[in-house]
């Protein structure tokens, strides 16, 4: 089973399960080689992530959620106008939507990826505005 959210796609099975035909050392020899690789790109996006963006803090994430919050706002408010004559759609107007609409999803996006950057551990959290 996979989702899609934002061109990423998240595979729920990517753990690691032993070939029945697999010895008990071949298999903590490759647990061992998987956990290097999961330290090395935990690594990796710690030091990448936080020279890119430093820490989070509380302003950084009202910044993010304010602005979702009002492309939402924008998208929702632009397809009642349209639903007022729903007979008299244009091109335009469905494309201006899509538009609006990607706008949103861009920046909720962007708002849980920051999140799962804390998460895990990627850059630190100071809930103090001005880290």
């Amino acid at each position: 089973m996979s989702t899609r959210k934002s061109g990423f796609t998240r595979y729920s099975s990517d753990h690691f399960e032993p070939q029945e035909d697999m010895d008990l050392a071949a298999q903590r020899r490759l647990r061992g080689q998987l956990e290097h690789i999961d330290y090395t790109v935990f690594a990796s996006n710690r030091e990448v992530i936080q020279a890119a963006l430093g820490g989070a803090d509380a302003e950084k994430f009202q910044r993010l959620a304010v602005a979702a919050a009002l492309a939402r706002a924008q998208w929702v408010k632009e397809a009642l106008v349209v639903a007022e004559n729903p007979t008299g759609l244009e091109t335009r107007q469905i494309v201006r939507l899509a538009e609006l609409r990607t706008r949103y999803e861009e920046l909720a996006s962007a708002y849980e990826a920051l999140r799962r950057m804390v998460e895990r551990g990627y850059i630190s959290y100071n809930p103090q505005s001005g880290a």
